[in-house]
């Protein structure tokens, strides 16, 4: 399976409308990929929280429709970073999920709002879903349905793709549950401050390693809302090794990567069915 990792750099000259259609542009041209990810709120400003309520969309708004078309372009399965939804008077921090044919696979709210009582926290409402999708990809299970590692329904087909974002990479819990729904592949979009780079290079590990499960971590370059960002998008394995890691800069890190790791993984060092609360 062809992973590409599109670390978008932006500042805050680049008009949003200009943005969103070199993006597009950047994701129908990723010939090859089964899977296009992008950062968190690539297209509104990961930092820009002043102004995220005059660029909110609803999810049939422009930038959902603009990668759509992209997905179709590259005919791969596109993880579109998230944007700014606005759903009545709540806005949420939304990744979308999109098939080769443009259509939503799945939608996940980020559950753990950052800021601390401001920004993030203060203007968006969290999510409340844990959320695994049967994605078209190669490498999924063949014939019978796989069971998860704990409760959660059984997958059927295709490979289990697990959703987090960014500061949700700090709450273990929350990749447990994508595990025991099955989860074999989790995606995480990023607007990761350069501060923090290595906090955001030890959880990446720490969330593939305990739960053992290939991690694509898709982060932003440049500097937006005066801030700074890590980069360091990376793909980990189910060990914890670092498969592969782009630099600071505007990057496109392709790596090739093959999901039988997990369940070989987890059959040679069974450490989850050692669970016990």
């Amino acid at each position: 399976m062809r992973l590409h990792l599109l670390q978008v750099g932006y500042g805050d000259d680049e008009p949003v409308a200009a943005r969103r259609d070199r993006v597009a542009a950047l994701v129908a041209a990723q010939e090859g990929a089964d899977l296009v990810v992008l950062p968190e709120l690539w297209a509104h400003g990961g930092f820009a929280s002043a102004t995220w309520a005059e660029r909110a969309e609803a999810l049939d708004g422009p930038t959902a429709r603009a990668m759509a078309d992209a997905a179709r372009a590259c005919d791969a399965v596109v993880h579109a970073g998230s944007l700014v939804e606005r759903d009545g008077d709540a806005l949420h921090n939304t990744s979308l999920l999109l098939g080769p044919d443009g259509a939503l696979l799945a939608r996940y709210r980020k559950v753990h709002r950052f800021g601390h009582g401001r920004g993030e926290s203060e203007v968006m409402t969290p999510g409340e879903e844990v959320v695994v999708v049967d994605a078209p990809l190669p490498g999924g299970p063949v014939g019978a349905p796989t069971p998860p590692v704990g409760p959660g329904p059984a997958v059927q087909r295709g490979l289990p793709v697990g959703l987090a974002t960014c500061y949700d990479l700090r709450f273990p819990e929350l990749f447990r549950a994508l595990v025991d729904r099955g989860a074999r592949l989790v995606v995480v979009p990023a607007a990761w401050p350069a501060a923090r780079a290595e906090h955001w290079r030890l959880l990446v590990r720490a969330r593939a390693l305990e739960d053992q499960v290939l991690l694509a971590a898709c982060g932003t370059a440049g500097t937006h809302a005066r801030t700074p960002m890590a980069g360091a998008s990376a793909v980990v394995g189910p060990d914890g090794a670092v498969l592969a890691e782009a630099g600071e800069a505007e990057e496109v890190l392709v790596v090739d990567v093959d999901p039988g790791v997990v369940d070989a993984a987890r059959a040679a060092f069974p450490v989850l069915a050692d669970r016990r609360l």
